[in-house]
Parts: structure tokens; sequence; C-alpha cells
């Protein structure tokens, strides 16, 4: 009997529905403002849909001003909410100068004050060590490590400049625990570095920083065309992690109930790298 169940389930995919995740819906972020990076699909627009649903408005960026404003109109269709409560904002953080360029010129014609930054943009893909090419080496790690460092630098000053108490969430990885074996991995690995550093040097201006380190997203980035399907052989979960559920925890951590969560990962993994590194092939 114990062989037949186990045949059964290497030689029939198993398939896991898709799960209700309820959207946290309240005031939790009554009179907010958060700029969102990376925010037209995937975790990041899960999380503005949260955002503005908790009573917060959002400024929304990414690379393509074209999605940017589809995803404008649909955030307002989804949140049933006023379009002057969304802005857009189109910005590459790989491009340093040109990002706080574009920064400094949209915050100073911006009539609210930005109190939450969600770090959201990223990119992967690439060869693991040693069949890495610097190109690719280049490209993950001006946007995942460079582009997060600058951005987040500039948003801090900006904070600091107009006296703004606020939080800045580092949407991480659970890859930040694994091996160093891929540019993915080592940027990372230097996200998470980076938010205990700036939680620390920020806080005395009361801006409070932390992380979220999602496991295996439902999201475009792992090229995944549906979400009929939650099933992940390698999780104990035995499952992707989806998109609300990270949206949830990323209101909650930038609420007044995170106040006292300062500096820390949250890991939202279903195990996967916290139980076990051998998850993943990188």
């Amino acid at each position: 009997m114990e062989i037949k169940s186990y045949l059964k389930r290497k030689l029939i995919k198993e398939k896991k529905e898709k799960v209700l995740i309820p959207c946290l819906e309240g005031h939790f972020l009554e009179g907010r403002c958060a700029l969102i990076t990376g925010g037209t699909s995937g975790i990041g627009l899960a999380i503005a849909e949260s955002f503005l649903k908790n009573g917060s408005d959002v400024v929304i960026s990414a690379r393509n001003t074209e999605r940017l404003v589809g995803t404008k109109e649909k955030l307002v269709e989804v949140c049933n909410c006023d379009s002057s409560r969304i802005e857009i904002l189109e910005i590459d953080i790989s491009r340093v100068d040109d990002a706080k360029k574009r920064f400094f010129e949209f915050s100073n014609g911006f009539n609210k004050n930005i109190d939450i930054f969600v770090n959201n943009a990223g990119v992967n893909g690439g060869q693991v060590f040693p069949d890495t090419n610097e190109e690719d080496y280049d490209t993950i790690l001006d946007t995942n490590l460079k582009g997060v460092y600058f951005f987040s630098q500039e948003i801090a000053q900006y904070m600091i400049r107009r006296s703004i108490k606020g939080n800045v969430l580092n949407i991480v990885s659970s890859s930040a625990l694994r091996p160093a074996i891929s540019p993915y991995i080592i940027a990372k690995w230097g996200e998470r570095g980076l938010t205990l550093g700036m939680a620390k040097k920020y806080l005395p201006y009361g801006i409070i920083v932390n992380g979220l380190a999602p496991g295996s997203a439902l999201t475009p980035m792992l090229f995944k065309d549906t979400d009929d399907n939650m099933h992940l052989d390698y999780s104990p979960a035995k499952r992707y992690v989806a998109s609300e559920e990270i949206a949830n925890l990323a209101t909650v951590l930038v609420s007044d109930i995170g106040k006292m969560i300062v500096g820390d990962i949250i890991y939202a993994t279903g195990g996967a790298g916290v139980l076990t590194y051998d998850d993943m092939s990188y």
C-alpha cells in the first residue's frame, strides 16, 4: 500500500487549487501615501490594491508608461476608488541618476507627502555559478541591488528633508537565506543586509524599515501563465505563496500595528528556504 501511494504521488501530477485569500480591508493606512516600485504586476500590484483598500493613496512606478496607465485603470475598477488616489511614475531604478532626477521632479510637483515606500522592483534570470555571464550579472545587480540601494537612499533623504515619519518596506526573498550561487541570490543577500543597515540608521528619524521575504510566488516573474494550480512540490507547504498573502503582510508591517517590528525580515515561504535549502536549482 505504501509503494502504491508513493507511485501515485510521483506519477500523477498533483494539483492544488487556488486558495481563497481574504484581503485585509479596513482603515489601517488611512491618510497615508505609498510609493511602490514594480507596481504593475504580481506582488507590487497586489500591495497597491491592499493599500488602497486600507485607505492609503498610492504612487505606482515601473519602466513602462503604457502599463502604468493600464494598471491605474484596473486598480480604480477593482478598488472602486477615485482615480485621484492613484498616481503613476515612470522610473527605471537601474538608471540611478535618471531615477533620482525623475523622483525629484515628481515629488516637487506632488501635493502629498509619501510616507510609505515599498522597494519591490526586481528582475530574475541568468545562469548559476560558474556559468554566469557578466551581462546577466550586471543586469540583475543593477536593478536588484544597486538600484535598490541608491533609490532607497533618495527616498530616505526625501523623508528626512520633509520631516516625514514613515515606513520603508523592502521586498526581499527567501533566496536571501540560500547559498549565494547566482546574481539574484547575491542581490537578495545584499538587500537583506541593507534592510538592517537602513533600519538602524533611520529609526532615530522616525522611519521604520523592514523586509518581507516571499518564497516562490505565483507571479509573472516565475513565468506562470495561470493561477489555477497552486501546487509546488518542493515547498513543505506544497504550494506557491499568493501575491495577496504578501500584500496583507505588507499592509500590517507598514501600519501602526507593526511599529515595534524594526529591522526584521518576515519570511512568508511556506517553509521553503527556512526549513530546507534544497528547494531550488539556483
